[in-house]
């Protein structure tokens, strides 16, 4: 675990720092193009089940839940912007997760945090869900490359499985190839 955490802080120091200009870009980009800010900021449950504001690029109109009520984004939901649009299919709107990294909110890999609401929902069908709250989140994971958008209970669930399967066999092994398939994944622009 701690040689987890020394990788994570050296590679978000060093994404933090290679990725600036790509920084610096998106957020003119989407000062220029959309009202609002630049950075969203959302609250998320994290390791041992305590609440962190997780950060990334807005990808959609402000005030998408003003009702209060919390929902699933779809993979071409309509309230994303034209750029916000081009930042999900390319997973750019994670980068500011780096810094979520560096502050040990989450790790590179590991499960993909959740908001209350819908663990709330989860954890009724399943309260194993319990278990992953032993580490911490991750910007990518096997569920997020193959498990697709989770807009569905049913893919919630699936996505659990995943993630429980990471927990009970996780690696340095096992993220080195969740990290490589990630960057092949977006590099060779596949959607997940």
């Amino acid at each position: 675990m701690m040689i987890k955490r020394f990788c994570d802080i050296i590679g978000a120091a060093f994404g933090l720092v290679a990725f600036s200009p790509v920084f610096l870009l998106i957020y003119i980009g989407l000062k220029l193009s959309s009202h609002g800010a630049a950075i969203y900021k959302q609250e998320r449950i994290g390791r041992g089940g305590l609440p962190f504001s997780i950060y990334k690029f807005r990808t959609m109109v402000e005030n998408t839940e003003e009702d209060g009520i919390p929902q699933l984004a779809e993979q071409n939901d309509s309230r994303l912007t034209k750029l916000g649009k081009f930042l999900r299919e390319h997973h750019l709107d994670e980068l500011p997760q780096l810094w979520n990294v560096l502050k040990g909110d989450m790790s590179f890999v590991g499960y993909r945090p959740e908001r209350k609401f819908f663990i709330d929902k989860i954890m009724a069908l399943r309260p194993d869900y319990a278990e992953l709250y032993k580490i911490r989140p991750g910007i990518t994971s096997y569920a997020t490359l193959y498990n697709g958008y989770t807009n569905t209970m049913d893919k919630m669930i699936r996505r659990l499985d995943m993630d429980l399967d990471y927990l009970h066999n996780m690696s340095f092994a096992e993220d080195a190839k969740i990290i490589a398939r990630t960057f092949i994944s977006i590099v060779s622009g596949k959607k997940f």
